[in-house]
């Protein structure tokens, strides 16, 4: 057989296999669609729309979405966390405080600790809301969010010196948060150090605006406190005035109560020996002979 007829017949398996295996990939072809999610990505992903969302302040439609990821994926605690906090934001409290209260425990303390806080602070419960903060502040030290509030609701109440320390904590751990820097020149300006305030407002960018924004603060804030003394004043005043009063009648009861008696004494003669209504009922009911009776 020629040498060139015995290389046709050597390539020919090789071309059909190689033309089988070029049919076999045409045939089934590379896939052009992205691949699908595992269902944990899927809700990953959802749960970060529902975020982005309120971050955006689209509380109502992430409440429908809430109500939507239920019906595909079923309830969680992060669900949970995300349906109280828009419940907060669109004034119904009641409801988010229920969902705030039963995360108390695992990875949403911190946050539900958090949100209970800002419902009290709503409610001009300084207490409540300085114990809630805390606590969210202790659950998650890095927050520095949750440092401002607290140090925020610390100056409020008119603790100054103890709000120091978690807004200077937020400041320190976000140097370039104005929030952070506005928070701790607040605190300066009601302590009346201004130099410091100035420079705090000036390392954080403070514009126009928010220097506005931190004088207004501190204005409310010391108009609270005033009106507070002053209720507490009032209060205190009213107690002293109802004292002497009281000390009065409590003089004037026994000595009418002597009164009554030696008047109830004259008009029988025996006032001290007579016995109570139920008691001389019941001797009454058990007499059987006259010389039985008292």
């Amino acid at each position: 057989m020629h040498a060139s007829f015995r290389c046709c017949l050597m390539l020919v398996p090789l071309l059909a296999a190689a033309c089988a295996s070029t049919q076999n990939g045409y045939r089934q072809g590379p896939s052009l669609a992205e691949p699908t999610p595992a269902p944990q990505d899927q809700r990953t992903t959802y749960l970060d729309l529902i975020g982005r969302m309120q971050a955006q302040g689209a509380w109502y439609a992430s409440l429908a979405h809430v109500d939507a990821y239920r019906q595909r994926f079923g309830d969680s605690p992060a669900l949970r966390l995300l349906q109280a906090d828009a419940l907060r934001q669109t004034g119904q409290v009641d409801a988010a405080q229920a969902l705030y209260q039963a995360l108390g425990s695992g990875a949403q303390a911190g946050a539900a600790a958090h949100g209970l806080g800002l419902i009290a602070a709503a409610r001009n419960d300084d207490a409540g809301s300085e114990q809630a903060l805390a606590r969210a502040s202790q659950l998650e030290p890095l927050n520095t969010d949750y440092l401002g509030d607290l140090g925020f609701a610390r100056l409020r109440d008119g603790q100054f010196e103890q709000a120091r320390e978690p807004l200077a904590k937020a400041l320190e751990l976000a140097p370039g948060n104005a929030r952070a820097a506005a928070n701790l020149a607040l605190w300066a300006t009601l302590r009346g150090d201004t130099a410091t305030a100035e420079r705090l407002m000036q390392q954080g960018n403070l514009g126009e605006e928010s220097r506005q924004g931190v004088a207004q603060q501190a204005q409310q804030i010391r108009q609270r406190l005033q009106q507070r003394a002053q209720a507490a004043a009032a209060a205190a005043s009213a107690a002293a005035q109802a004292t002497p009063a009281a000390q009065t009648a409590t003089a004037t009861t026994p000595r009418r109560l002597a009164a009554e008696s030696r008047t109830d004494a004259r008009s029988t003669g025996h006032a001290e020996t007579r016995l109570p209504p139920s008691m001389l009922e019941r001797f009454r009911a058990t007499d059987t002979a006259p010389e039985n009776r008292p």
